[in-house]
């Protein structure tokens, strides 16, 4: 009998260590699968940043350099929209009105400005949402403009004896942000941020070849033609010859110049050019639109904004109002009259837009809405405060990051992959959190990561923010591996000359050696 339990009792400790190894088993396969990843000889020369992480259980599945400091790129954006969701909320709309501080008679004649307002929305384009799969866009470009247009001919308006004024006071004139390259600043990418943004503040150049060989090409500008003064000297080739097309736009010049060839049997190209001022692009355009629908106006086009010396003083600053999004401090107690109005869609929906294909513009809108609305007033520095807060709260301390604006356009943001994962967690047991993680990109499927980690198991999902600057590649979000266990993972890559594609294929490897490793 004493042998017998003897040999059960060794049986039972034998089980239990098997037991505990093949628990321990993949968490070190993982370990050895991304080791041999990231041990390949054109690796190691650029930097790692990585953290992975059970959801379930807090226990950290993989970690190298995880509590060092990265620059981001664009899982920046996992910030800023994190915290718009949380305090601003999902159901936040924008508003856009015009407005007039005179009177309107019964001949139609408005004694006084035609005022446009613009609070921030971003959505005055023609951007189909909510997003689908893919970016779509209307045909019209300008529809918001042409309604708020009608709605004033319809109320009877034919004269205006004032100027048209295109208002972006509601943030501060802060168009760019601090680390951004002079490089952006002309394409769409870096497109210059307002309180009154048209378009996404992008005219875009189509280019088609000419009839002939010799002939110049045609190059056409939409929304507005007329904004940009083109030089063109892009010429048609036989075909088979090959495309090279230059555009050149010095900051602050609106003339465009072009130059190179497009072979005859091409089927053309198109690019998003920055605007330089959007009010300005917005008052022009706007008067345009009331001339063309009969609208007499005898004064000019100006702009309105707040300069960002004008906010510098403490007194000035903590004024500013903090919600509601419809305060206009330029008007007379008794308020404007009213004249059009136009409301977005909720937040949440231009959230999607931004994670899925990491818009810029519209990250750096809300980070100054945040500024505007739960801090001192519409500016960048007002919306990194509010951010901390929000961070803080969060539990993440403050030496994990260091953010300079909302998209991860600038060089100068840091944070640790640490930092991410736990912004993460913290997101994932909010009310909004469902909401943050499917405004992310899924694998295979839309956005950013359309058409990235390929090999994923059939039963594995991954949500994710992509992260793209020179030399920097990084991907960001959440997991449910094959076997249904949820993760949340950061990867990060810096100083890499290694083309994109390299980058990103090795990623992609170590996530799929997450979420197709065997748990239990």
């Amino acid at each position: 009998m004493r042998s017998r339990r003897l040999l059960q009792f060794v049986l039972c400790i034998v089980l239990a260590s098997q037991a505990q190894a093949a628990a321990r088993k993949p968490h070190v396969s993982l370990k050895k699968q991304i080791d041999t990843i990231l041990a390949q000889p054109d690796l190691p020369r650029g930097f790692w940043g990585i953290e992975i992480t059970s959801l379930q259980t807090g226990k950290v599945l993989y970690a190298q350099n995880a509590d060092k400091l990265f620059t981001p790129a664009s899982n920046t954006k996992l910030f800023t929209t994190a915290a718009a969701l949380a305090l601003i909320g999902p159901d936040y709309k924008f508003r856009t009105t015009v407005e007039t501080n005179g009177s309107l008679d019964k001949y139609g004649r408005l004694s006084g400005d035609v005022i446009l307002v613009g609070r921030g929305d971003p959505t005055l384009s023609g951007r189909a949402m909510p997003y689908n799969i893919r970016t779509q866009r209307d045909a019209n470009p300008v529809k918001v403009l042409e309604k708020l247009a009608d709605e004033l001919a319809q109320k009877g308006v034919k004269y205006i004896d004032g100027d048209v004024v295109a208002d972006d006071s509601y943030f501060a004139f802060e168009r760019y942000g601090e680390g951004w390259s002079q490089d952006d600043l002309v394409w769409a990418e870096g497109a210059p941020v307002s309180a009154l943004t048209i378009n996404d503040n992008v005219v875009f150049v189509n280019i088609l070849p000419g009839a002939h060989p010799g002939d110049k090409a045609f190059v056409s500008l939409m929304p507005f033609a007329d904004y940009y003064t083109v030089d063109n000297r892009l010429m048609t080739t036989p075909s088979g010859s090959g495309r090279k097309i230059y555009i050149n736009r010095e900051p602050g010049s609106t003339q465009l110049t072009l130059w190179g060839t497009m072979p005859i049997d091409d089927a053309g190209a198109s690019e998003g050019l920055a605007i330089e001022d959007p009010a300005e692009f917005a008052a022009r355009l706007f008067r345009h639109l009331l001339e063309v629908r009969g609208v007499a106006i005898y004064g000019k086009q100006r702009t309105r904004h707040t300069e960002l010396a004008s906010l510098s003083t403490f007194t000035t600053t903590v004024l500013a109002p903090s919600r509601g999004g419809d305060e206009h401090s330029l008007t007379s107690p008794a308020g404007p009259l009213v004249l059009a109005e136009y409301q977005s869609a909720p937040l949440s929906q231009d959230v999607q837009v931004i994670n899925k294909v990491s818009q810029n513009l519209h990250a750096e809108i809300l980070l100054r809405l945040l500024g505007r609305e739960k801090g001192t007033g519409g500016t960048v520095q007002a919306g990194l405060e509010v951010l901390r807060g929000f961070l803080n709260n969060a539990g993440l301390s403050g030496d994990d990051y260091s953010f300079y604006d909302g998209s991860g356009l600038s060089r100068e943001n840091l944070v640790t992959p640490h930092a991410i994962v736990q912004l993460l967690r913290y997101a994932a047991e909010q009310n909004w959190g469902t909401g943050f993680r499917e405004s992310l990109p899924t694998a295979g499927v839309d956005g950013s990561l359309a058409e990235r980690c390929k090999d994923l198991d059939p039963e594995a999902r991954v949500y994710a923010k992509t992260g793209s600057l020179g030399g920097v590649k990084t991907l960001s979000g959440y997991a449910v591996t094959a076997k249904g266990e949820k993760i949340a993972f950061a990867i990060l890559s810096n100083n890499f000359s290694l083309p994109g594609k390299r980058v990103n294929d090795v990623i992609d490897s170590i996530v799929e050696s997450a979420v197709n490793a065997p748990r239990k």
